[in-house]
């Protein structure tokens, strides 16, 4: 028995002097590869702010802007042209448009030439306001309300008198009586002469 105790002993007196040696050890760390080199400082890259274009504007279309060709289209109002040479007025005849901000409008028309039995229809937004009215040399009229937006008068020639062709003069007033439009049409029987006015 005291072989196996004088046996233990020695084993762990061994084993203790072998930790102890490891202990004793200084730690000594592993060098970089360069220790002198500075590390590289990467800066971050720049984000670039997000796009922020302006919303793109739709502009709305003129409603003065019109193209006679596409006024004149519809063959069930407007009489497709029928000119030949040397003789240019069987055609409608677009005469303008214009803005106003005017609650009524007065319209004055009469014969531009000699007095030769020309007779007229005039109509408001494609309706009938004068079934037939005879042209003389003084000036006759009419009052129209308008409406917002677009107020189209058609000046249809119902015959072209004695001499061709029929010839008008015309005028439009607001409702201060200041003159929006003065003008004249030559059209043959049959043809209109369009007037837009754009109540704002």
């Amino acid at each position: 028995m005291k072989r196996i105790l004088f046996l233990t002993i020695m084993i762990t007196v061994s084993l203790q002097g072998f930790a102890q040696e490891e202990l004793n050890n200084k730690f000594t760390p592993i060098p970089p590869k360069d220790a002198n080199a500075k590390k590289e400082v990467v800066p971050p890259k720049e984000v670039a702010p997000p796009k922020n274009d302006p919303p793109t504007i739709v502009e709305k279309p003129d409603p003065l802007k019109i193209n006679p060709e596409e006024l004149f289209r519809d063959t069930n109002l407007y009489k497709p042209e029928a000119n030949v040479e040397g003789i240019y007025y069987r055609r409608n005849q677009y005469l303008g448009g214009f803005r106003t901000k005017a609650i009524t409008s007065t319209i004055r028309y009469r014969d531009a030439a000699f007095v030769d039995g020309d007779k007229i229809r005039i109509l408001l937004n494609d309706e009938v306001v004068e079934a037939e009215v005879s042209l003389v040399g003084e000036f006759k009229d009419f009052k129209i309300k308008l409406k917002p937006g677009i107020n189209k008068i058609d000046f249809e020639a119902l015959n072209e008198g004695s001499a061709s062709p029929n010839t008008a003069e015309f005028q439009v007033f607001d409702d201060k009586g200041t003159v929006i439009e003065s003008s004249q049409w030559n059209v043959g029987t049959g043809y209109k002469a369009a007037i837009i006015l754009f109540k704002e």
